[in-house]
């Protein structure tokens, strides 16, 4: 069973940084894409980051150069870290992977930031 657990976020002032972990279960982890989505109130999910398993990246431009995402095979676990934060990064963010064509998530962290 694939089990995805996050933590990191809360509240943080413009301009401010946060970082967000996500462990997972139940994959192999060194060979699965990783990913980041975020849905903010009202609006649908959308794709913020990407890893595949070789550390390739993929970036929203609304992030492009404020975040990273990173991955440690190692302790099975992706990494977003997000810099120079906007007020409309705020929203829920969710950890991805797929296995077997199955999409599966993380329990969502609630990131916002104050202007």
């Amino acid at each position: 069973q694939v089990h995805l657990v996050q933590s990191g976020g809360g509240l943080v002032q413009a301009g401010g940084s946060l970082r967000l972990s996500c462990t997972a279960s139940g994959i192999i982890f060194s060979l699965n894409a990783m990913g980041w989505y975020r849905q903010a109130p009202g609006k649908l999910r959308e794709l913020v980051a990407t890893i595949t398993s070789g550390g390739g990246t993929n970036y929203a431009e609304s992030v492009k150069g404020r975040f990273t995402i990173s991955r440690t095979n190692e302790k099975n676990t992706v990494f977003l870290q997000m810099n120079t934060l906007r007020p409309e990064d705020t929203a829920v963010y969710y950890c991805n992977t797929r296995r077997d064509m199955i999409d599966y998530w993380g329990q969502g962290t609630q990131v916002t930031v104050s202007s």
